[in-house]
């Protein structure tokens, strides 16, 4: 049988006398005319003695955070989705049978107040208070005022506990969705469409990924929950759309960190007839779009970093960045040989399935390049053998026209002149089969669906990612992930 602490027992006991009072303790609807910040934003500058011929009245409903019981009258705080407002409550206004129930409340309770605006001598705007409802018992008490949830992992298990006590992460909580709406919003203006495309798929496509695998009992078939939206949405160009987004969660089965998340939440958007320049130019305006119209400021602290938004960003090859930093050329032709050579002299580890020079030059780059690209930078240049959906580059193809977004060593978005050579990307598939014999286990599978929409005719076109949890980190200026996500994956415990 289930035990209760002492505090819990006794509002059990609370929500049973108010049933014998013909109360619900859960409550019923109840109907609002304002919210508390609106109602102290309007006020707050008018005087107090002015409150004297102000009759307005505002009926409120909110969670009980504060209880100053004085006799026959009090002062309690209440909070809803805007913030808190204070409420005046005396047995002369409402009348001893309320007063009687209001006196039984306990912080963390929720209740309805109809009330005429007024001012403290304080300053403080506040509700006296005209009419009481209970509305809900709260049957656990609130952690301890001044702290909250100190432990965090309980701050990311209990988020609701999280959001009533914590100012900072409701705050966040309320600003991503407005990040969305922002970049929905801009690029419907851009002409893109919005879409949705499946979650299952029964190839491991889009991504070097480590999938989640489930199982769809009709078929009996084993299926693959996304680790990328790329594929599906290409096949619209195909179709014809030309302008297409996704936002949605995609699944890769690895590790958590403070910058990972199993699942998470990406925008893939490809247009047809542009470039590289098209969705580099693409994502400057829209990053600089969500700083001015949701956040209002162009420089964020972020990793302990001034990063600064305006324009314009760097842009800078991936050989060009390597040679800045350790004096090697990868621009030359080289043979395996020697870029292994050139690893074993920087003490660069090479796995079996990354001897190639395009796979070297990569490892030189996250050894040397990748954290010291602190302001916004477009990295692009890549090698092909990292690169297997992407087009190669017409005038050196051991490249690929492919560019990636990094900010405070951080990447941000990956962006690709797509690859629309239906032949080519045969080859790629059938290189990747080869990877995966040789030990790589994100290594894709072949979709010759997709070859065969290829076949039709894609146009010439760009396309990007964006992790859309860690833009929101950087706009929110959060170091964890879990800080943006309202419900982030747990480690079980015992």
């Amino acid at each position: 049988m289930r035990e209760f602490t002492e505090q819990e027992q006794v509002r059990r006991d609370k929500a049973e006398n108010l049933k014998k009072l013909g109360l619900d303790p859960f409550g019923q609807k109840f109907e609002r005319t304002g919210f508390a910040e609106e109602i102290k934003e309007k006020y707050q500058d008018v005087p107090h003695d002015d409150f004297e011929n102000i009759k307005d009245e505002y009926t409120v409903a909110g969670r009980i955070m504060f209880i100053r019981k004085m006799g026959k009258a009090s002062f309690f705080t209440i909070q809803d989705k805007t913030g808190k407002i204070q409420i005046y409550i005396s047995i002369n206004d409402i009348g001893e049978e309320s007063y009687t129930l209001f006196k039984t409340a306990d912080i963390g309770d929720i209740v309805g107040v109809r009330g005429k605006v007024m001012k403290t001598r304080t300053g403080e705007v506040t509700l006296k208070c005209l009419e009481y409802t209970h509305l809900v018992k709260a049957l656990k008490p609130l952690p301890e005022k001044f702290h909250g949830l100190t432990d965090i992992e309980e701050r990311y298990r209990r988020r609701y506990v999280d959001l009533i006590m914590n100012d900072e992460s409701k705050k966040v909580a309320l600003l991503r969705p407005k990040i969305i709406r922002c970049i929905q919003n801009y690029m419907d203006k851009q002409g893109f469409v919005e879409v949705e495309t499946p979650i299952l798929s029964t190839l491991l496509t889009g991504a070097s990924a480590r999938p989640f695998i489930t199982h769809h009992n009709a078929q009996n078939l084993d299926m693959y929950l996304r680790i990328a939206l790329e594929l599906p949405l290409k096949r619209l160009l195909v179709g014809g759309m030309e302008a297409v987004y996704e936002i949605g969660r995609v699944f890769r089965n690895e590790g958590m960190d403070p910058k990972h998340n199993p699942e998470f939440t990406l925008m893939e958007a490809y247009l047809a007839y542009s470039d590289l320049d098209g969705m580099m130019n693409l994502t400057e305006n829209m990053y600089q779009t969500i700083a001015k119209e949701v956040i209002g400021k162009m420089n964020y602290n972020w990793y302990g970093h001034e990063i600064n938004l305006e324009g314009p960003w760097k842009r800078i090859s991936m050989t060009d960045a390597i040679k800045e930093k350790v004096g090697i050329d990868f621009k030359k032709e080289m043979t395996v040989e020697e870029a292994l050579e050139l690893a074993k002299e920087h003490h660069i580890e090479v796995e079996e399935h990354e001897k190639t020079v395009g796979h070297i030059i990569n490892l030189f780059f996250e050894k040397y390049v990748e954290e010291t690209l602190i302001q916004p930078t477009f990295l692009y240049g890549h090698p092909i053998e990292i690169s297997p959906l992407t087009k190669k580059n017409p005038e050196d193809p051991r490249f690929v026209d492919r560019f990636e977004l990094f900010i405070a060593g951080k990447e941000f978005a990956n962006a690709y002149t797509e690859l629309n050579d239906p032949i080519d990307q045969l080859e790629r598939f059938e290189a990747q089969i080869a990877e995966r014999e040789l030990g790589n286990d994100e290594a894709n599978d072949i979709d010759m669906d997709f070859v065969e929409a290829l076949e039709y005719g894609m146009p010439p076109a760009g396309g990007i990612g964006y992790g859309i949890d860690r833009l929101c980190m950087l706009f929110l200026e959060q170091e964890s992930i879990r800080d943006v996500i309202l419900f982030p994956t747990m480690k079980q415990r015992d």
